[in-house]
């Protein structure tokens, strides 16, 4: 808080014999009575008075210095403070040159920030269909202007996609949006297509690099502050306002009518670049290099617009929907129109495309979006994909030149989620599956090459090589001399390495992350391998289950309590009780469950359900007490199951079943974004608390329900501590949240909670998953109650809108077999019609 000896400095006095000297008298005939004019509205505005009492001339003179220093080659010397810069009269227009002229770059001249923008590609209708959309006529006319200012393409062309894609909720706009920009760039300036992509994506670099901007929130203030000539009231009034630092800088933008000097076009390039020198800048002095960086970015852009997305940028908050599956989409199509100029690969005319059916467009669509997803889930790396897709386009060869890599994690197969063992074996039926014990551990992809280099990461693609030095010391002595390199899948489990005894995955989280030294580990680990995706420099993903698990067995080596395999069971339709009893030994042992796999591929692509093979479903539910699940029609057909491993895909031919599943109750993964003071002995808690859902294409958080059941006292305070007004925890209304209410306090999204519910219903008052079921209304829970909080998942993997919609489709769907098997109410009641 300011001292009152500030406060006086910042506040001069009506009475001050001393005139206060405007921008206008400094700037000696350049300001026109519009700029006057402007210039009294800015100076009536809470929100621009500028820092420490100095005028408009002094700030400017300080600014411009720091601005020469930064700029002036190494070892020379910058032109003074002091130097005058040319009067607007100056100007050549009687023929004659200037007296002198005075390097651009060193000049002192307050520039009216009026009509700087971009005004050719804030006209570019990005958000056309591609069938339409005039790519190589907008690219050329948009080359020359580029050339005019350094020949790359400018920022503010994606600036364009961003405004357009941000202004819209439909998914098939966002997509259409950044093709067309994706396209002009791969026709005009092919060099700026990758920068775009990262930025586009709210990314530097790929997940298993541990590339991070570290830019604190006291960063963007200080520059907000430095180049917009805010004082920290009239930032805090702005933020308070809107809620969002992007949305600051568009208004503080919008606000300030003079520059120290025309802004240089920001490129894709350039601001990328910005980045990673932000990124990579460490040691001594860093955080003032950082400062410069960011300061500069916010200096140099034109219009409000690029400020807003710029800032958001910094604060990895886009807000734009192009979550990684739009990109992937939105470049299988870029290139299926466009090529860089020079190319060799085919394209398709757009004349030919816009002639096919809607049915043809989407199989051409798909085709060239599944190679280019399985392309990325197997080689994550935008680095590597957008430079193939440049050289040789969307094909088939795209997966081998951009595939399966030593200490490139690929994207880990997931399994579908079944509500009890009477259904995963109803999708089962008819064949061979494995059950597997589902550890309460870390997932872990271990690779190791032929000279010995290992390297592990997480389920989310994290490097976690430092974090178990005692599994990487392991490898020599796991893998079997005929091994020379592989990429093994398992799970990480903390135990007792005397007694083999499992541990929670709560005692795991206790481990250190980084700089662990083996000497001094306290908390031990066993991996329990369960499939083999590369080996000897060949990849196995489309190799059978029961092969991939078979070469990993046999070619590695069991160390107890160390390096062992997943207790694991075959069966087969007559082993319905054994099933069950493997169930209840996996809780009894502590485990979350059981994942249960397709062992082998069939040959055809459809198969008949087997008739008459109930026994197992049958033998399941009455053991556990339960109605079977209902036989499918005579003759039903169903798609086949593949037993190889799909990267980044949910499929049912892997199935988990856990002890929550087992009951017949869902749980959602809700995240919470808000609280009220409670009631009577709640009063000095947050209770209840607004819990959201995660729309995947927006990127946004919609309310779901308000929960206060569940919780115990002890977790109330822990949760008020947590979440205390005046930390950074708690934050002005954001508008990445969907809600119309009005809560107490709103919470900084950062943590997971796992919450049962009794079911879902419709609400007039909850945004969740608003237009998938209904265009009014949105969906809620009725009764809902936290169960605990999820530390091994971030907001990236909380319940989606969508899935919540699923689950909502298959409640409605279970209600209405419910009515039909029920009997009629009157006979239920003994009642008969005279």
């Amino acid at each position: 808080m300011s001292s009152p000896a500030k406060k006086r400095k910042r506040e001069v006095p009506q009475s001050n014999p001393q005139p206060f000297r405007s921008i206008a008298s400094f700037f000696q005939g350049q300001a026109s009575k519009q700029a006057e004019k402007t210039l009294q509205s800015i100076d009536s505005a809470p929100e621009t008075v500028v820092e420490d009492g100095l005028s408009d001339e002094a700030l400017a003179r300080k600014l411009q210095a720091e601005f020469d220093k930064e700029d002036a080659p190494a070892g020379g010397i910058g032109i003074p403070n002091n130097e005058p810069s040319l009067p607007a009269s100056s100007s050549t227009d009687n023929g004659l040159e200037p007296p002198r002229k005075v390097p651009k770059t060193h000049t002192l001249s307050l520039q009216s920030s009026v009509g700087t923008e971009d005004t050719i590609c804030s006209a570019i209708l990005f958000d056309q269909s591609p069938l339409t959309f005039d790519s190589t006529k907008c690219a050329a006319e948009l080359t020359v202007h580029w050339v005019a200012e350094g020949g790359n393409a400018s920022y503010a062309l994606l600036t364009r996609a961003f405004v357009l894609a941000n202004s819209t909720t439909s998914r098939i706009k966002i997509v259409d949006t950044l093709v067309n920009l994706l396209r002009v760039l791969i026709e005009g300036d092919p060099t700026s297509v990758l920068p775009a992509v990262w930025l586009a994506t709210n990314s530097i670099s790929p997940p298993y690099k541990e590339v991070e901007l570290g830019l604190g929130g006291s960063s963007i203030s200080k520059a907000l502050k430095k180049v917009y000539g805010l004082n920290p009231q009239g930032l805090k009034t702005l933020y308070d306002r809107y809620g969002d630092a992007g949305d600051v800088a568009f208004e503080a933008k919008k606000r300030q009518s003079f520059t120290l000097m025309k802004p240089k076009p920001l490129t894709i390039k350039g601001v990328y670049q910005s980045l990673r020198k932000i990124a990579t800048s460490k040691g001594s002095g860093s955080q003032e290099s950082k400062q410069r960086i960011v300061e500069k970015l916010l200096q140099d852009t034109r219009g409000a617009e690029e400020s807003r997305y710029i800032v958001r940028t910094l604060v990895q908050n886009l807000r734009i929907g192009a979550v990684k599956t739009t990109m992937l989409i939105a470049l299988a199509r870029a290139f299926l129109y466009s090529k860089p100029e020079g190319a060799e690969f085919p394209v398709r005319s757009q004349q030919n495309l816009a002639r096919l059916k809607k049915e043809e467009l989407t199989e051409v669509y798909n085709n060239a979006e599944e190679i280019v997803k399985a392309s990325y889930a197997r080689h994550p790396n935008y680095n590597d994909l957008v430079t193939c897709l440049l050289e040789i386009g969307v094909s088939d060869e795209l997966l081998l030149r951009c595939g399966l890599q030593l200490h490139i994690p690929l994207r880990p197969m997931l399994g579908s989620i079944t509500r009890d063992l009477s259904e995963m074996l109803t999708k089962l039926q008819g064949r061979g599956f494995s059950c597997e014990y589902k550890y309460d551990g870390q997932r872990a992809q271990v690779h190791c090459d032929d000279k010995g280099k290992v390297s592990i990461f997480s389920r989310h693609l994290e490097n976690m090589t430092e974090k178990y030095p005692d599994l990487v010391s392991l490898v020599p002595q796991i893998r079997g001399e005929s091994v020379s390199s592989f990429i093994l899948e398992g799970e990480v489990v903390a135990v007792d390495n005397e007694t083999g005894e499992l541990q929670t995955f709560q005692v795991l989280t206790n481990r250190a992350k980084k700089n662990v030294d083996i000497g001094g580990i306290r908390i031990n680990v066993c991996l329990f391998a369960f499939d083999l995706m590369y080996l000897n420099g060949e990849p196995l993903l489309d190799r059978p289950f029961r092969e991939r698990r078979e070469l990993l067995r046999s070619l590695f080596v069991e160390i107890p309590n160390q390096f062992t395999w997943v207790k694991s069971l075959d069966a087969t339709s007559a082993d319905s009780e054994t099933v069950l009893e493997f169930f209840k030994g996996a809780l009894d042992a502590k485990c979350e469950g059981i994942m249960v796999k397709v062992l082998d591929n069939v040959p055809k692509a459809n198969i008949k359900q087997p008739q008459g093979d109930s026994t197992m479903t049958d033998g399941i539910a009455n053991a556990a007490g339960e109605a079977p699940p209902e036989k499918p029609s005579k003759g039903a057909r169903r798609k086949a199951l593949l037993s190889t491993y799909e990267p980044d895909k949910r499929l049912e031919s892997w199935l988990k079943v856990k002890k929550d599943y087992s009951t017949s109750s869902e749980t959602l993964d809700l995240i919470p974004v808000a609280g009220w003071h409670g009631q009577g002995r709640k009063a000095k808690w947050w209770s209840p608390i607004l819990m959201a859902v995660r729309n995947p294409e927006s990127g946004s958080l919609e309310a779901v329900t308000k929960c206060m059941s569940g919780f115990t006292d002890k977790f109330y305070q822990a949760n008020k501590d947590k979440y205390a007004e005046g930390t950074p925890n708690v934050i002005s209304r954001p508008a990445y949240v969907e809600y119309h209410g009005e809560p107490d306090v709103w919470f900084e999204p950062q943590e997971v909670w796992e919450m049962a519910f009794a079911d879902i219903t419709l609400s007039p008052t909850y945004t969740a998953a608003l237009g998938l079921v209904s265009d009014e209304r949105g969906l809620s829970l009725r009764f809902p109650r936290f169960l605990k909080v999820r530390d091994d998942k971030s907001i990236d993997e909380a319940t989606t809108s969508d899935y919540l919609a699923l689950l909502w489709r298959k409640q409605a769907e279970r209600k209405i077999e419910e009515e039909q098997q029920q009997p009629d109410k009157a006979e239920r009641l003994g009642w008969q019609e005279e």
